[in-house]
């Protein structure tokens, strides 16, 4: 941590975390839900010190006790928002589960290593406390608390609340956001106090997304296409950014700096990234930087196949920011030195749904000139497509992982339910711009002791670029 009287968890600013340590071992979920084998999801432990010798292994699993609770993203009980506070430790891992809707509180201060579960909040509290379900981000606060956003309510309807949970006792404190208004849906989430607002986005309603994706859906309204906005302080919802029908906003991520007034949002369906910024009226407003052509197919669900942008994010010091395009197979990497004009600077293929030899042929591309090779990794045939990202703190290793959620695998990739998932790291070049795959990087999750996981979203023990948020 950088130097200061009394410092918490994390780092002063954005480009102190830059100079942490180099990170050596990382956690992510590993999912059973939906992949025919009867076992709990767990957390998995993976060494990535080059100079140990379980570099590239699984040293830990720490099974949940509970079956198809569909572990998803995790969050800490403190970050660098109470970096401040002396009396908060980064000890705690949270992990909701997207579909059980249970709450893990993992203790990972006592042995990093070998992560133990301290706490369980049943999914019973949040229904009686908050009417909340489907969960999916959560964020520690300064205040202590920990907020996670729901996907819907009890019975699979969509809604956009939130609920608190106590950074002390785990206790469920009930809803976070006040009055009546509140937007259909939800989805991820990012606050900026300085700028008293916190941005939420929508995924679907849990029971239509549940099972897999059904293109009717969209017409029928099960599906999000706003940015929702938030006042910090009174909880209120105020505004909804609308980025088009069926466009989907995934996640968001507000420039890190602490005083800016802007960031990106990614749209699964539409293959559009929007740059959301602050008016000088002082409401907020959105407008596409990028956007991925649709390929059309054949041999596939629709005549039209999206990228489907899954994941974004953005480095320490806001100089690039990547996204994984899930069904065409590729990561990019944007130089957005200039906000409203992102430059592509860096590209790579990790599988995806249009390499040569599948099902799918390609008749109009306006990108590419051929289909992409199948990627091979240590003699691996990588099935699936890039999806979890998550970056070093120095920006110069990317992380990634190949599922996007069970049900939507078990429909899109079939194969990589079989064979499991993996983990692939690229090798960045943050001065100019560029990808390049570590070709002596992969963790396979085919292996597991107790057959093929989908391994899903990645965090260091000592935060990253998508856990901590700067006041």
């Amino acid at each position: 941590s950088a130097k200061c009287g009394a410092c918490g968890p994390g780092y002063a600013t954005p480009l102190d975390a830059m100079k942490g340590p180099r990170e050596e071992i990382l956690y992510l979920p590993c999912i059973y839900r939906n992949t025919g084998i009867e076992k709990p999801d767990y957390l998995a432990t993976v060494d990535v010190d080059p100079k140990s010798p379980h570099y590239c292994q699984v040293i830990h699993r720490l099974p949940m006790p509970n079956l198809n609770d569909e572990l998803h993203h995790s969050g800490w009980n403190a970050c660098s928002s109470c970096f401040g506070d002396a009396t908060k430790r980064r000890n705690r891992l949270i992990l909701p589960s997207l579909i059980s809707s249970r709450i893990y509180v993992v203790d990972v201060g006592t042995d990093m290593r070998a992560p133990r579960i301290h706490k369980v909040v049943e999914p019973v509290e949040l229904y009686q406390k908050g009417n909340a379900a489907y969960l999916h981000t959560s964020h520690c606060l300064g205040s202590g608390d920990i907020l996670i956003s729901c996907l819907g309510d009890p019975s699979g309807n969509g809604n956009g609340s939130f609920i608190l949970l106590d950074g002390e006792t785990f206790e469920m404190k009930g809803n976070w956001q006040n009055g009546e208004k509140v937007p259909s849906l939800n989805y991820d989430f990012w606050y900026q106090p300085r700028h008293n607002v916190l941005m939420s986005t929508e995924w679907g309603a849990p029971k239509a997304l549940a099972n897999g994706f059904n293109p009717a859906d969209i017409e029928k309204g099960h599906y999000g296409s706003h940015i929702n906005v938030w006042d910090w302080s009174t909880h209120t919802y105020i505004q909804a950014i609308d980025l088009g029908k069926g466009s989907i906003p995934l996640e968001i991520r507000f420039l890190h700096n602490p005083d800016a007034a802007e960031g990106f949002v990614g749209c699964a369906l539409s293959g559009a990234v929007h740059r959301f910024y602050k008016t000088e009226k002082g409401d907020w407003a959105a407008e596409k930087v990028i956007e991925v052509p649709s390929k059309k197919v054949q041999g596939w669900l629709l005549p039209d196949m999206p990228g489907l942008i899954t994941d974004i994010l953005i480095s320490l010091d806001d100089r690039f920011l990547y996204f994984s395009n899930w069904l065409h197979g590729d990561i990019r990497q944007y130089d957005i030195s200039n906000t409203r004009k992102p430059r592509l600077v860096g590209q790579v293929f990790l599988g995806g749904s249009i390499t040569k030899g599948g099902p799918v042929t390609v008749v109009e591309d306006k990108e590419l000139q051929c289909q992409p090779e199948p990627f091979v990794i240590k003699g691996k045939r990588v099935q699936g497509g890039p999806q979890m990202l998550q970056l070093s703190l120095d920006g110069k290793r990317l992380y990634v992982t190949n599922s996007l959620y069970s049900g939507w695998d078990k429909q899109f990739y079939p194969d990589l339910v079989k064979e499991g998932s993996v983990m692939l790291q690229i090798d960045v070049d943050n001065e100019k711009g560029g990808l390049q795959v570590n070709k002596n990087f992969l963790v396979d999750f085919g292996k597991e002791p107790d057959g093929p996981a989908l391994a899903h979203e990645i965090r260091y023990p000592g935060g990253d670029s998508t856990s901590d948020i700067w006041m």
